[in-house]
């Protein structure tokens, strides 16, 4: 009981360091749609981090889910919920937790693998663009500058770019787990076994 009360602290850091990469990503839309809608691609550079800390923290089910969960309750209260992202997050977590039981909990295999899908969490959040097309260009309107409606239009339209950077994602998660496992100190990640590299 009392190791489960110093953990959540930490779990709740990790959870609000996750949203900040939310917030990060969509800042960027400040400087043109595209790094809005491609962002994603780039994000697990920093969330793998994240994820790989829950994980060592908590070895059983729970990291994805508590991460998407916490940061999907803060979007619903925000009003920046919406159907779409309730369905992305809901697959890509059910599919990380699910990876990472088959993997086993306690070890990076799982950790690694499992972040494949979570990494694609972002694209949720910014999924409406495509599936409520009239809905983003009309809150675009009323939420940004001038004209910015208009600079969406060639991003959304532009399919074949965004299956790249979708594609090119699932590299840049392998990548940014590698980095974030020779990064962080031993002792940070410690309870995950090795042996099954």
């Amino acid at each position: 009981m009392e190791k489960k009360m110093k953990t959540i602290p930490k779990i709740i850091l990790l959870a609000a360091a996750y949203l900040l990469t939310y917030i990060l990503g969509s800042c960027t839309g400040l400087i043109h749609p595209a790094c809005y809608a491609y962002v994603g691609a780039i994000l697990p550079l920093l969330t793998a981090f994240i994820y790989l800390l829950t994980c060592s923290t908590i070895r059983g089910f729970g990291a994805a889910t508590i991460l998407n969960g916490f940061v999907f309750v803060l979007l619903l209260i925000a009003g920046e919920a919406d159907t779409t992202l309730a369905i992305g997050f809901a697959i890509l977590t059910a599919l990380a937790e699910i990876v990472r039981y088959i993997c086993k909990y306690d070890t990076l295999k799982g950790v690694r693998w499992s972040f494949i899908p979570f990494a694609f969490s972002f694209f949720a959040y910014t999924a409406h663009w495509w599936f409520d097309t009239e809905g983003s260009l009309a809150a675009a309107v009323e939420e940004m500058r001038a004209g910015y409606d208009q600079l969406m239009i060639p991003v959304i339209n532009n399919i074949p770019v965004l299956i790249v950077v979708l594609v090119l994602t699932v590299p840049v998660a392998i990548l940014a787990m590698r980095l974030a496992e020779r990064s962080l100190k031993p002792d940070y990640i410690q309870p995950l076994e090795t042996n099954h590299r």
